[in-house]
């Protein structure tokens, strides 16, 4: 018997086409969870359904520009209508930004802001109608430990995407406990991913790796572990939490 309770169940993923998304919709499928992965591109999410092939479980591909709100709404009911039910949303999708304080321009900042803040909070708004049918309903963000403490090497706009992200998580908790909704938040340190391994050259990786207690960086799958707890029945009391995997960057 699993410990964790997960099966019969339907999870939204953003962003769950590559890296970390992509080792949650892995975990939750493992678990016996139907998965819904939303990447930006038709062919980033047709390709991940194709991988997805090989988890035993009901997983498809989605495109979704989520700086578009427009395009939201019938996303979300395009998969109730694909799976019958939306049980779990992971917001997942984001940009990395590593601009100094001096370059970073306005359009950089709304770009940033656009996927990894307003996309968050429109993908809670949609999902909510849905989320009051299911039995064990749950919103789980991904933010950073950036949003924590402000971050070493990445961009300003990445740390107050992240803070806000944080931030949102508090105030949706509040006001979504009334429909037995919770909300949580995982706040990852680096995690060795192709959108790291794109956004920081190998010395900066460096000094980022010596600030960790525990000697590594993170694994896609570790922040994965943590978003299963979140999806669980067995969460059913966890609301308002930001849960640290960071190998000890941040404690506090």
């Amino acid at each position: 018997m699993s410990v964790l309770t997960l099966q019969g169940r339907t999870a939204v993923v953003t962003g769950g086409t590559r890296g970390i998304g992509f080792a949650i919709a892995r975990a939750l499928a493992q678990g016996g969870m139907k998965a819904a992965l939303i990447g930006q591109s038709p062919e980033s999410s047709h390709a991940a359904q194709e991988k997805s092939a090989g988890w035993n479980a009901c997983c498809k591909g989605y495109a979704c520009d989520l700086a578009q709100v427009d395009a939201i709404p019938p996303l979300l009911e395009q998969i109730y209508a694909d799976f019958g039910s939306i049980d779990v949303l992971v917001n997942c999708a984001g940009i990395l930004d590593t601009s100094k304080i001096g370059t970073l321009t306005e359009e950089q900042w709304d770009k940033v802001l656009d996927v990894n803040l307003k996309g968050t909070y429109f993908m809670i708004q949609q999902a909510v109608p849905y989320l009051e049918k299911s039995g064990a309903p749950r919103i789980i963000n991904i933010a950073s430990n950036a949003g924590r403490m402000g971050g070493f090497e990445n961009g300003l706009a990445y740390t107050a995407s992240k803070g806000g992200m944080i931030a949102l998580t508090y105030g949706a908790a509040r006001r979504l406990a009334a429909k037995q909704i919770t909300v949580n938040c995982v706040a990852p340190g680096t995690v060795l991913t192709e959108m790291a391994s794109q956004g920081y050259d190998e010395q900066t990786r460096q000094r980022l790796l010596a600030r960790f207690p525990l000697g590594r960086m993170g694994r896609p799958e570790d922040v994965a572990a943590a978003v299963c707890y979140f999806a669980s029945e067995e969460a059913g009391f966890t609301t308002g939490a930001v849960l640290d995997v960071n190998g000890g960057l941040f404690m506090g």
